[in-house]
C-alpha cells in the first residue's frame, strides 16, 4: 500500500502537470519537444493480463493538441526490484497507446534509493538500455522568490520539503506560503502543512519571525499564524491532560483538535492543570 509520503508527492505533480516536464528540461537537462498544454492521462498501463502496469503518473504533453510527449513519473521511497522489469514496459505501453515518444521521471529523495534507480537497466535487446532520469532531493531547487513560487506553487512546496532542514528553509517557507493562498482551499491547507511540517525547529522560529511582516499585509499570514496558535494550544491542552494521567477518549481529543477558538482552547488549558476529570475541562458555564 503506497505511503502517504509516496501520495503526498504524487499530488504535487497530479496538481500541476507541467511540473514533470519542467523538472526534466529544467533541472535534469532532457530536451522535450515544445508543447503548448500538458495534461494527466489515465495512469493504467495495462496491455496483457495477466500482468498489470500502473504508473504513479502519467502526463501526455500536446502542441496543438497534438501529442507530442508522453511523461511517466514515478515516486520511489524505497529499491524495489521489480520496477527494473516494469519501467521498460511503462514506457513502451505508453509509447505505443499515445503514438509519440514517452520520457519517464522518477522521483527519489532519498540518496541511497536515488542511486539505485539511477542504475542502468539492461532490456536484452541490443541498444535498449534504460537509463532513468532521478530527481535526487539535492537537485530539487531551492525556491526562494516569491514571484516563482506563486508561478509555480507546487515547485515551491517540493523545494521546502526538499530544503526545509536546511538554512534556507525559513526563507523558502517565507516566498511559498504567501504564494498559495490563491488556490483552492484544500490545497492552501495541504500546502501550508507541508511546508511547516517540513521546517526544523530553528527555520520555524525563523519562519515566525519573518511572517510578521505579513501580518499587517495579508489576510493570508494573519490566517497562517493564528491556526499556527491555535493548533499549538491545542496540543498543549492534550499534553497537560496525558501528564496529568487523565483519560482523553478519541471523541474527545477530536473535539479539541477541531476546536478554532484559541481563547477557548487557553481556558480549558487552565482548568486543565487543576482539574480531576476531562469533563471538568471542557464543560462550559451556560
Amino acid at each position: 500500500m503506497p505511503s502517504m509520503a509516496h501520495e503526498i508527492l504524487v499530488d504535487l505533480f497530479k496538481n500541476r502537470p507541467s511540473l514533470a516536464a519542467e523538472i526534466l528540461i529544467e533541472v535534469l537537462g532532457i530536451s522535450l519537444p515544445d508543447y503548448t498544454e500538458a495534461r494527466i492521462a489515465s495512469a493504467d498501463l495495462t496491455e496483457i493480463q495477466p500482468a498489470e502496469y500502473r504508473a504513479d503518473i502519467v502526463v501526455i504533453l500536446f502542441h496543438d493538441d497534438n501529442p507530442v510527449r508522453v511523461v511517466i513519473v514515478e515516486v520511489q521511497l524505497a529499491a524495489d526490484p521489480q520496477k527494473r522489469l516494469s519501467w521498460p514496459a511503462y514506457v513502451t505501453v505508453a509509447r505505443a497507446a499515445h503514438g509519440c515518444p514517452a520520457a519517464l521521471l522518477v522521483v527519489a529523495p532519498e540518496p541511497a534509493v536515488a542511486a539505485w534507480c539511477a542504475e542502468p537497466i539492461e532490456t536484452g535487446v541490443p541498444g535498449f538500455v534504460l537509463r532513468p532520469p532521478v530527481l535526487r532531493r539535492t537537485a530539487v531547487p531551492a525556491v526562494t522568490d516569491p514571484r516563482e513560487a506563486a508561478r509555480r506553487p507546487e515547485l515551491g512546496v517540493l523545494s521546502a520539503m526538499a530544503h526545509g532542514e536546511t538554512e534556507q528553509g525559513a526563507t523558502i517557507a517565507a516566498a511559498v506560503l504567501p504564494a498559495v493562498r490563491g488556490l483552492d482551499d484544500d490545497r492552501v491547507k495541504l500546502y501550508c502543512d507541508l511546508v511547516y511540517n517540513s521546517l526544523n525547529e530553528a527555520a520555524r522560529r525563523a519562519l515566525e519571525a519573518i511572517m510578521k511582516g505579513y501580518e499587517y499585509q495579508s489576510d493570508f499570514a494573519k490566517k497562517y499564524v493564528a491556526q499556527g496558535r491555535t493548533e499549538e494550544a491545542a496540543y498543549a491542552l492534550l499534553t497537560v491532560l496525558q501528564a496529568r494521567g487523565l483519560a482523553v477518549p478519541d471523541a474527545v481529543r477530536e473535539r479539541i483538535l477541531s476546536q478554532k477558538d484559541r481563547e477557548r482552547l487557553e481556558r480549558w488549558l487552565e482548568k486543565a492543570v487543576v482539574a480531576d476529570s476531562v469533563d471538568a475541562v471542557l464543560d462550559e458555564p451556560n
